[in-house]
């Protein structure tokens, strides 16, 4: 079962690298849970302010998707490093991508949703 990690804010712009489908990942989150008793899980850099980063999530990325204004989540190639998404990496402005029409995905959200396949144990 694939478990789903936010990505991005300024975290991610601080320091994030590149994530491409398929890549294997380990992420450092901070479980948050939703109103409605759903966990959410953020990938952290630095840990929260007073709250520790101590959920681990390892595996290989199976979808990636960006959360735009009005809800919709399109699919996207890859989520940009922070540089990128910034302007700061020379040779790429951070542009989104569809994975299966390579035709730009325009927003100005830098939040993703990660997809991860846990290594079998």
């Amino acid at each position: 079962m694939d478990v789903v990690v936010e990505v991005g804010g300024w975290e991610h712009e601080c320091c994030g690298e590149a994530i491409e489908r398929d890549q294997l990942v380990d992420f450092s989150c901070i479980p948050y849970p939703d109103p409605d008793g759903r966990l959410r899980l953020i990938e952290s850099h630095h840990g929260g302010l007073d709250v520790a980063a101590d959920v681990q999530v390892a595996g290989r990325v199976t979808d990636i998707q960006v959360r735009c204004a009005g809800g919709a989540i399109p699919a996207v190639l890859r989520v940009p490093s922070g540089r990128e998404l910034c302007g700061l990496e020379d040779g790429d402005d951070g542009h989104l991508v569809d994975p299966w029409t390579g035709e730009p995905v325009t927003t100005t959200s830098r939040e993703f949703l990660v997809s991860v396949r846990p290594a079998a144990s």
